[in-house]
C-alpha cells in the first residue's frame, strides 16, 4: 500500500472540499467549515493555514462576533494573490486571457491565426500567452495553470487531438508541441490541460456562474464548426472517444450538403459559419439550429442552454429563430422549456472556460489533473 501516495490524495481531496464551499458560501468561518464538511476542526484548521499561505484563501480584515466564544474570522478565495491563464485555438484566431479565480476577466490578448500548422499556431499561442503571463505577475499574481481549448475531439486521458477537421488534424500530440513552445516562450512551468472548445465553454459557464444551480448544463457553440460542451453530474461528459458534443457533425437531413468531415447534411453544413454566408441562409439555418437545440433537449434534459460563438453574435436572427422552434416543440409537447441564453463572456467564453478548466482540475482531484 503507497501510504504516503494515499494520504497525499486524501489532502488533496479535504483541500478542494474547503476551497469548493467558500466559493459556494463566501464568508465561512473555519468551525463553519469544519461542520459543513465533516472535518475535523484540526484538520480545516492546518488546511485553512496551507491555502492561506499559498494564496488560494484570505481572512476578512477582522474577525466577527458569532455568540459565545471567540469572535470567528471571515474566509473568502483570495482573487489577489492566484490567477488562471485560458487559451483558444480556433479556426481563424487565437485568443488568450487571464482570468481570476473568481471569473473575472484581468487581460486580454488575441491575433489572426498565422495558418494551421499545429508547431505554428502552438508557438503564436505560447507567445501571447508569455505576454498575459507577464501582465499578471506584473500584477502580483501567481499563475495556476494554462488551460487550452481547441476545436476538436479530445481524448481526455491523453490529450491528442482525435479529430479537429477544421484544422484539418487527427490524431494530434498536442501536448508536448504546447510545453516545448510554452518553454521556448519563456512561460514557466505550470499545469496545462487541454479540452474541446465547447467543452471548456461549458465549464466557464457553470464553474463563474452566478447562482447556485448545479443542473445538466449544455453550451452550444456556432462558428466556423458547431460543437457542444456537456457539464452532468458536477463534470464534463466527453464520451468514450472524446466525441460526446460533436453535435455539429450529426445528420439533420440525409443526403443533405456536404460537411467539411466528409458526410453529408450534418448540422455544420446547415449552420456552420460557411452556410451563414450564403444569401438568405439565415432563416432556414435558424430553423435548423432550433431542430438541434430540440434533440439536445430530449436528449439531456438539461436545466439550461448556453448559445455562443461567433455566428450567434454576427448572426443575431439565427438564436431568434431557432427560438421560435423551439418553442413550437415545446408547445407540441406540452413541456416547459430549460433556460436558454446567450454566453455570458461573449466571443472570450472559450478562452474564459479553457482558465475554468484548470480551476475544475484543481477543486476535483480524482477526475484527473495534477496539483498546483
Amino acid at each position: 500500500m503507497n501510504t504516503t501516495g494515499d494520504q497525499q490524495l486524501v489532502k488533496r481531496i479535504n483541500r478542494s472540499v474547503l476551497l469548493r464551499l467558500t466559493r459556494a458560501r463566501p464568508g465561512l468561518s473555519r468551525a463553519q467549515l469544519a461542520e459543513a464538511s465533516g472535518l475535523t476542526k484540526s484538520t480545516v484548521s492546518l488546511l485553512t493555514r496551507d491555502l492561506l499561505n499559498e494564496g488560494w484563501l484570505r481572512e476578512a480584515g477582522s474577525a466577527v462576533a458569532s455568540g459565545l466564544g471567540r469572535p470567528s474570522t471571515p474566509l473568502f478565495i483570495d482573487a489577489e494573490a492566484r490567477a488562471l491563464i485560458g487559451v483558444e485555438i480556433a479556426v481563424e484566431w487565437v485568443r488568450v486571457v487571464g482570468v481570476s479565480l473568481l471569473g473575472e476577466v484581468l487581460c486580454t490578448h488575441e491575433e489572426a491565426s498565422v495558418g494551421h500548422a499545429p508547431g505554428a499556431m502552438c508557438a503564436q499561442a505560447a507567445a501571447l500567452v508569455a505576454r498575459v503571463h507577464q501582465v499578471l505577475v506584473q500584477r502580483g499574481l501567481q499563475v495556476s495553470g494554462i488551460g487550452v481549448g481547441v476545436p476538436g475531439a479530445i481524448d481526455e486521458a491523453t490529450g491528442r487531438v482525435r479529430f479537429a477537421p477544421n484544422l484539418g488534424w487527427r490524431e494530434l500530440d498536442l501536448l508536448p508541441l504546447l510545453a516545448r513552445a510554452l518553454s521556448a516562450a519563456g512561460v514557466p512551468a505550470v499545469p496545462v490541460h487541454l479540452q474541446n472548445e465547447a467543452d471548456v465553454a461549458a465549464l466557464g459557464e457553470y464553474e463563474f456562474s452566478e447562482d447556485a444551480n448545479t443542473g445538466p448544463l449544455i453550451f452550444v457553440s456556432c462558428d466556423v464548426g458547431v460543437g457542444a460542451g456537456i457539464v452532468l453530474n458536477d463534470r464534463l461528459f466527453t464520451g468514450a472517444q472524446g466525441m460526446a458534443g460533436e453535435i455539429g457533425h450529426t445528420v439533420l437531413k440525409i443526403d443533405g450538403p456536404l460537411c467539411s468531415c466528409g458526410r453529408r447534411g450534418c448540422a455544420e453544413a446547415f449552420f456552420g459559419s460557411r452556410a451563414l454566408a450564403r444569401p438568405r441562409a439565415t432563416a432556414r439555418a435558424g430553423a435548423s439550429f432550433g431542430v438541434l437545440l430540440q434533440n439536445l433537449w430530449m436528449a439531456f434534459d438539461p436545466s439550461c442552454i448556453v448559445v455562443g460563438g461567433g455566428s450567434s453574435l454576427r448572426h443575431p436572427a439565427l438564436l431568434q429563430q431557432a427560438l421560435v422552434t423551439l418553442a413550437q416543440y415545446s408547445a407540441s409537447a406540452g413541456l416547459a422549456l430549460p433556460t436558454v441564453r446567450a454566453a455570458r463572456y461573449g466571443l472570450q467564453a472559450a478562452a474564459v472556460g479553457a482558465a475554468a478548466l484548470v480551476l475544475h482540475r484543481q477543486l476535483r482531484p480524482l477526475h484527473g489533473g495534477a496539483p498546483s
